[in-house]
């Protein structure tokens, strides 16, 4: 499944500096804006196997409300 994200970056001492705008804590970086595009992905991927891995030992879970 193919999902579209926001990629917002910048440069800063010759290099591409992006984060995921949907998916707050997904940084990256590269030499190239394709570097970035490569990187970027592969954060997403590591982050989104470490939130669907096992849970804790003795976690727990509750719903939680927050205004927005």
């Amino acid at each position: 499944m193919l999902r579209q994200f926001t990629l917002e970056y910048w440069t800063e001492d010759e290099w591409y500096i992006g984060r995921l705008k949907e998916v707050p804590g997904v940084f990256s970086q590269g030499e190239s804006l394709e570097d970035l595009e490569v990187n970027i992905r592969d954060a997403y991927q590591l982050m989104m196997a470490e939130e669907n891995g096992p849970p804790h030992a003795g976690s727990q879970t509750k719903t939680l409300e927050v205004e927005v």
